[in-house]
């Protein structure tokens, strides 16, 4: 039981909903290890050849040109999804496995609709590469997003992640001398080191699930000096964006006491982050059903069913789930042998071998599955439409999200 619902598995009788959906599955199944020895080398050229946030030129041409080799599909636009240290190389794999998966499916059965692989840039870092998508129009007439991420430490298609944004806060004081006449000047330096300690005793009240993280990047120029200019950096995150806004607030509460307190002027911009994931349920019991009809499950166990996933990371899918139904699936890979996570040299190095590049195939055959049920299954795409809009209208309405 979640949010009042009593989750239940539909009973799969020998009918002809269920054995298309069980003879899907297995065209999948050998399709994708038919494909994968096209995938593997393209998967080692972007695992071996890291491009950053709007730069991915080779990654851009090689997807590109690995899909104008396909059959049937037209390529208009595409950029890869793809950074250091985190695995966007599997990432780009699961993508075209599935959509690879599920369209040639699709023309098998004769079953009409469109699978659009939709290639995005600059997620690490704050890019927001799917979120500029969006906004271009990108994901128009598209009812659902379909994504996954590698990790070492569990496999699930429940992932909520965390909100996310970023502050700039400048002080801008008058500069004296320190010793012949300190009462000349106004001390930014003092403005920021008042508005850190206020942060740090905010703290106390903050949530088990926010996150405050603060730097100061300009403490002044020289020692005799009062300071005229001063200024950091602030990231947060919390559990859904209405907590994220309402913790923003309380935050910049602490900036403006700086100000008052010294009298210097203070400026605060803010850098849109990412909004929450919102998973969908529906999509995430139907993916459950297809990763363990799959032969040979790997650990660790999915979660039980409609337990969510807490990944106190952001990512700008987040920002999808909330103008259309999203599953962000995380998956594990053999970890490497200091069993580093994402973001450090050894899962970069994991991420490059066979066996990761295995699991993320793994992954593109349930995906496929889970897309290749909403068009097989009558009335399937409307349920996760409602369960879209009632888990997206709760979450607008958190602010003390407890996970």
């Amino acid at each position: 039981m979640e949010d009042g619902f009593v989750l239940v598995t539909k009973p799969c009788h020998d009918g002809q909903e269920c054995h298309a959906v069980h003879d899907a599955l297995r065209d999948i199944d050998h399709f994708v290890d038919a494909l994968s020895s096209s995938l593997w080398p393209l998967n080692c050229l972007l695992h071996d050849n890291p491009e950053l946030a709007y730069n991915e030129h080779r990654a851009h041409d090689a997807l590109t040109s690995f899909m104008k080799s396909q059959e049937g599909w037209h390529v208009t636009y595409a950029l890869p999804d793809l950074g250091h240290a985190c695995g966007h190389n599997l990432i780009a794999m699961v993508s075209l496995a599935a959509g690879l998966a599920t369209a040639e499916t699709m023309r098998r059965r004769h079953l009409p609709g469109k699978v659009v692989i939709i290639g995005t840039p600059a997620e690490e870092g704050g890019g927001g590469g799917k979120i500029r998508c969006l906004e271009a129009g990108a994901y128009r007439d598209v009812d659902m997003s379909l994504v996954s991420h590698p990790g070492i430490l569990h496999n699930s298609p429940l992932v909520r992640t965390t909100a996310y944004t970023h502050l700039d806060v400048a002080y801008h004081g008058r500069a004296a001398h320190a010793a012949s006449s300190p009462w000349l000047g106004i001390n930014a330096l003092d403005a920021l080191v008042v508005a850190y300690n206020a942060i740090s005793v905010l703290r106390q009240q903050t949530r088990p699930d926010d996150v405050i993280g603060v730097q100061i990047t300009n403490g002044g120029n020289k020692p005799n000096v009062i300071h005229e200019h001063a200024a950091g950096a602030v990231v947060l995150r919390a559990a859904s964006s209405a907590r994220l806004k309402e913790l923003q607030r309380k935050v910049e509460a602490c900036f403006k006491a700086g100000a008052e307190a010294t009298g210097a002027r203070v400026a605060v911009d803010v850098l849109p982050g990412y909004m929450d994931h919102v998973p969908n349920r529906v999509l995430a019991a139907s993916y459950r059903r297809h990763w363990e009809a799959l032969p040979d499950v790997p650990g660790p166990p999915l979660p039980p069913p409609g337990q969510p996933t807490w990944v106190k990371a952001s990512t700008d899918q987040g920002n999808l789930s909330h103008a259309l139904p999203s599953m962000n699936v995380s998956f594990a890979i053999p970890p490497g042998a200091e069993a580093g996570q994402p973001h450090s040299p050894d899962f970069e190095k994991a991420a490059g071998t066979k066996e990761a590049f295995d699991r993320a195939m793994r992954v593109a055959k349930a995906m496929a599955g889970t897309a290749l049920d909403v068009f097989i299954t009558p009335g399937l795409l409307e349920r996760i439409r409602e369960q879209w809009r009632r888990d997206v209208s709760e979450q607008a309405a958190i602010k003390e999200c407890v996970p």
